[in-house]
């Protein structure tokens, strides 16, 4: 990896190797940036998730009829699975909802 220097009065531009120890801080920086972009990803997956199971709470009330819970009872159940889905964060298979 280089750091760019920029002589203003020369209008000249280097490329100046990064030492040892500035290599294994980028490349900590950057570890830590890309652990963190998981994690977003993961958190952003989880909220259109929990949307969508908000969407469908009335299904599963004391008063909804036994045939509209039996309906939803496995849309949601693929919901609460999308975690556990392989590709997880990046690749989600979204289950399609009843209608």
């Amino acid at each position: 990896m280089f750091t760019i220097e920029h002589n203003v009065t020369t209008g000249v531009t280097n490329q100046i190797p990064y030492t040892a120890e500035e290599q294994a801080e980028y490349d900590a920086k950057k570890a830590a940036l890309d652990a963190g972009a998981n994690d977003r990803k993961a958190a952003e997956v989880r909220t259109e998730r929990n949307a969508k199971l908000a969407a469908t709470d009335w299904t599963q009330g004391a008063d909804t009829p036994q045939v509209i819970k039996d309906k939803y009872a496995p849309y949601r159940q693929t919901l609460r699975d999308v975690p556990a889905q392989s590709g997880f964060p990046d690749t989600v298979v979204w289950p399609t909802q009843p209608e």
